[in-house]
C-alpha cells in the first residue's frame, strides 16, 4: 500500500489500525469542552508527526493517521479529511481551510477490479507557507510548492509549483505570487 501497489483494503491489518483510528478520532472529536493539552496528546498518539505550535480544530478525520505529518505552526481547520492510505505531508506554516480534503486512495479505472476492491494510494505533499482555502481537494499523488495559495473550492489534480496562486476545477496557475 505505502509503495503505491494494488491492494485491497479489508486487509486484517489495515482493519486493526482503523479501529485504532476510530478510537483516537473519536476521543479528539468529542463533545464538550476538552483541555488543549488533552487534545494534543490524542493528536500526538494519532499522527505520525505534529509540529511544534499545529494546531487541527475539531472534528478531523482520517484513514489511519500514523502517515500523516503536519509540519511547525501548521493549522488546519474544522472538518478536514486527510484520507492517508498512502504519507501525506505538511511542511511549516500552512494554512488549511475548512472543510479541505487531502486524499491518497486511487481507484481501479477497470470495472470488474474496482468491484473486487482494488485500490492504491499515492502522496500528497504540502510545501511550507501553503495556504489551501475553504474547501479544497487535493487529489492522490499530488504535490504542492511552497508559498503557493489554492483558492476556495479548488480541485487540485496535477503538481503546483511554488509562489503561485491557482483556482477552479481543475485548479490552473493564475499568477505568480513573488
Amino acid at each position: 500500500m505505502l509503495a503505491g501497489e494494488w491492494y485491497r483494503p479489508e486487509d486484517p491489518e489495515l482493519a486493526a489500525d482503523t479501529q485504532r483510528r476510530i478510537e483516537l478520532c473519536a476521543r479528539f472529536n468529542g463533545p464538550g469542552p476538552a483541555a488543549p493539552a488533552e487534545r494534543r496528546a490524542v493528536l500526538a498518539e494519532l499522527l505520525g508527526e505534529l509540529g511544534e505550535q499545529a494546531r487541527i480544530r475539531p472534528p478531523f478525520h482520517c484513514d489511519f493517521g500514523y502517515h500523516v505529518r503536519i509540519g511547525p505552526r501548521s493549522f488546519v481547520n474544522f472538518n478536514a479529511v486527510f484520507l492517508d492510505a498512502a504519507p501525506i505531508t505538511l511542511g511549516a506554516d500552512v494554512q488549511v481551510g475548512p472543510n479541505v480534503q487531502l486524499l491518497t486512495p486511487a481507484h481501479e479505472l477497470d470495472a470488474a477490479r474496482r468491484r473486487a476492491g482494488w485500490e492504491r494510494a499515492l502522496p500528497v505533499v504540502i510545501g511550507d507557507n501553503v495556504w489551501l482555502g475553504g474547501g479544497v481537494i487535493v487529489c492522490p499523488g499530488v504535490t504542492i510548492g511552497a508559498d503557493t495559495v489554492v483558492g476556495a473550492g479548488s480541485v487540485v489534480v496535477r503538481d503546483l509549483p511554488a509562489g503561485v496562486l491557482a483556482v477552479g476545477n481543475p485548479a490552473r496557475v493564475v499568477r505568480g505570487l513573488t
